[in-house]
């Protein structure tokens, strides 16, 4: 019995190899496009969660007269004279309830009457750390150039109310 070959039907093995370096190529050029996409809805991202923050933080000022938020305690409304006090300060002024004078409650009354100012009561992440934690500086007041470190999700100035993001690439947003 013999059998011949020439009535088969199927893939040589080089045809094989041809069509798997095609789809390689093929591969090699889409999944840079798909990772340039990403860092733009990232980067979109961060310019609106930024806007919202820096509207928050202004609505605050001009609610407070004139002190932004992190710059007095929200437990006596007294000046914040430590980065720790204003860190606290900030998170917790956004976030709940307060009076005019900074100090906050977990509810509204006619006391305290403003706020929040950001919801789900935590302040948003940064989209390229991921961290919804805020570092202040207290001293400085004039702020040409902002610097991060990347050590908490965004970095305020509370002397002069700027925010931005504190990832360590992104400061210019």
């Amino acid at each position: 019995m013999k059998r011949t070959l020439r009535n088969e039907k199927g893939f040589t093995l080089v045809e094989l190899l041809i069509v798997v370096i095609i789809l390689g190529i093929l591969a090699a050029v889409a999944i840079p496009q798909f990772g340039s996409s990403t860092d733009d809805a990232k980067i979109s991202t961060l310019e609106s969660t930024l806007s919202s923050l820096r509207n928050a933080t202004e609505r605050f000022y001009h609610e407070h007269s004139a002190v932004n938020p992190g710059e007095k305690k929200q437990t006596d409304g007294t000046t914040a004279a430590l980065a720790a006090d204003c860190e606290t300060a900030f998170t917790k002024q956004l976030t709940l309830y307060s009076a005019s004078t900074g100090v906050t409650a977990n509810s509204k009354d006619t006391t305290y009457k403003y706020g929040p100012y950001v919801k789900d009561a935590k302040l948003p992440k940064n989209p390229f750390n991921g961290l919804n934690t805020v570092v202040c500086d207290i001293t400085t007041t004039d702020v040409t150039t902002a610097a991060s470190s990347g050590t908490a999700g965004w970095k305020f100035y509370a002397k002069t109310g700027r925010l931005i993001a504190n990832d360590g690439s992104h400061d210019s947003y």
